[in-house]
């Protein structure tokens, strides 16, 4: 036995679960992703709160309301790579390998240019307000810096489950690695969605 086969023995558990049932990684995903988004529900909550108390325009304090469409570009390309993953685990699914490795590569990609359209941003924000000038600027900053931590978790679970896919770890009946690593990134890409609506375009409603 190769030793690439037996690590796909060892550490690739079948998603062939028992009937009625769920691997306990597969609930241990679910689990975390209900937690987080259970924070960034606080989170914005917290910035709805601040903004329905705070008397006068919003943003507060004659800050000029967020740029549309550097964050809308952002957002189109972190929503197109949701599709690519899919690809990617409805192809494992199948047993196409390269549908697997073609659909994590170019959802890796896209979610690494978001990243850096991301740094971009908050320097171009950081230009005007930053974490101290205001409650505005502290749920700002600590709501899509909390969201691009998690983008980056993403992107490092990604690049894993990509090497592991080159070795030919997963197969049509052992992939939950890619299962696991799906529904998280489809988690950071809804909570962008939840930010695009909640800081770029509710302050100008």
């Amino acid at each position: 036995m190769t030793t690439v086969a037996y690590a796909r023995r060892a550490t690739e558990p079948t998603t062939e679960a028992a009937p009625r049932s769920a691997s306990n990684g597969w609930w241990g995903m679910v689990l975390l992703v209900a937690t987080e988004g259970t924070l960034f529900a606080v989170l914005l909550a917290s910035y709805f709160y601040v903004r329905f108390k705070t008397s006068g325009g919003w943003p507060p304090d004659g800050i000029a309301d967020p740029k549309l469409l550097r964050a809308f570009v952002m957002t189109v390309l972190l929503t197109a790579s949701s599709f690519f993953m899919y690809a990617a685990e409805s192809g494992i699914r199948r047993g196409r390998q390269r549908a697997l490795v073609l659909g994590l590569g170019a959802a890796f990609l896209l979610g690494l240019a978001f990243l850096g359209l991301q740094i971009w941003e908050t320097v171009v924000v950081a230009r005007e307000l930053t974490p101290r000038t205001d409650a505005y600027g502290s749920l700002f900053f600590t709501v899509t810096g909390a969201h691009s931590a998690h983008l980056v978790a993403g992107l490092l679970l990604m690049a894993w489950i990509q090497v592991r896919a080159w070795f030919g770890v997963y197969s049509q009946r052992r992939h939950l690695g890619v299962q696991m690593a799906a529904i998280y990134w489809y988690f950071v890409v809804a909570v962008q969605l939840a930010i695009f609506v909640s800081l770029y375009l509710t302050p100008r409603i």
